[in-house]
């Protein structure tokens, strides 16, 4: 595993993905998002990326997390609130 880097995320610039956010224990989870995103960038603290779905609404994800990915999927998982969170790219057909 490696930290979050923000250009590791740039390519899901524009393409349609499913966010999911779920904890260690297999506990409480929220619905899969259908989404695209906008753009990514730094939060002004420069302590977690941004992944903008328009102009106002995003999701931060800690820089602290560790990342697992591959071309299709991205996940990051933050220790300190024991979240887990997973971009994927979506197929269109």
């Amino acid at each position: 595993m490696e930290l979050t880097k923000l250009d590791d995320v740039k390519r899901f610039v524009g393409v349609p993905v499913e966010i999911v956010i779920h904890d260690e224990d297999g506990g409480d989870q929220a619905p899969v998002v259908k989404k695209t995103i906008k753009k990514v960038q730094l939060c002004p603290e420069g302590t977690h990326i941004r992944f903008y779905f328009d102009d106002f609404y995003f999701l931060a994800v800690p820089l602290t997390s560790r990342v697992n990915q591959s071309e299709e999927q991205w996940s990051a998982f933050d220790s300190e609130s024991g979240l887990t969170y997973t971009v994927k790219k979506v197929k269109v057909f």
